[in-house]
């Protein structure tokens, strides 16, 4: 992996543990990585209503914190959303979008993703672009160009003037929570194909300094491999990120 990249390990709670388990659980990770080795980053993405007391338990601390969704709209009557100006001042610094469950269970579209992007963008907080393909594409043979269109639709017309200001993270939904992995070669040959597609979006500069991640049953056997490819910049965790001692396992490794 360049050197201009840094190694970013995004851990994804999901739909899990209350605020007494957030806490418990933030405190166990920050005390399992007293130091963040050099040259890695690592976020921790738990549910919105636990955002707040994570935040508290983090802070002095090497470990960032994003959230798992976002509304694109400032205010208004929409019940059950949250802005991106809420988020900020817990802080949030980055947020997840795109991810495969939101497109699935709650039918958000390309189009969704691309306005949620460019409010995280515009108001100063990363999204964490999350890209993936389907069992029946994957064997279909045609899985490069369901990313690449998924990648295209998605990040098309952002004001992306910095690589930092965006992450993709490449998830195989067969992967996602399946003990499935992608073999490292798998990882590489798609996110080497999201930064081709990166290239025609934002140009060739930006496009080789945006990371991008890989996701899919993710975990401490398998993070040194994945990383060592180079268009593999991390990984967004789902279960490993669950344990704290698996997740920081998962850091240090990611940086040997």
């Amino acid at each position: 992996m360049p050197s201009n990249r840094t190694t970013f390990i995004a851990g994804n709670w999901k739909m899990n543990n209350d605020r007494e388990e957030a806490k418990a659980l933030a405190s166990a990770l920050v005390e399992a990585l007293p130091e963040v080795p050099a040259g890695v980053e690592v976020c921790v993405c738990p549910p919105t209503i636990d955002l707040c007391c994570v935040s508290h338990k983090l802070d002095g601390s090497a470990v960032k914190l994003g959230a798992q969704n976002v509304y694109f709209e400032a205010k208004g009557a929409y019940t059950g959303e949250t802005s991106v100006a809420m988020l900020k001042s817990v802080p949030v610094q980055y947020c997840i979008i795109g991810h495969s469950e939101r497109r699935d269970y709650f039918h958000e579209t390309d189009e969704d993703q691309n306005k949620k992007a460019a409010a995280l963008i515009a108001g100063g907080i990363v999204p964490i672009f999350c890209c993936g393909e389907p069992l029946e594409v994957r064997e279909s043979g045609t899985y490069v160009e369901h990313v690449v269109a998924q990648v295209k639709a998605g990040l098309t017309g952002l004001e992306v003037t910095d690589p930092s200001q965006l992450v993709v993270a490449y998830e195989p939904i067969w992967a996602i929570g399946t003990g499935k992995t992608a073999t490292a070669d798998d990882a590489q040959e798609v996110c080497g194909a999201v930064r081709e597609a990166l290239v025609e979006i934002f140009g060739a500069e930006l496009a080789e300094g945006i990371r991008v991640l890989y996701g899919g049953s993710a975990k401490p056997g398998n993070i040194a491999e994945l990383v060592a490819k180079p268009d593999v910049d991390g990984a967004l965790v789902g279960g490993a990120s669950l344990v704290a001692e698996d997740f920081a396992s998962m850091v240090v490794k990611a940086a040997e």
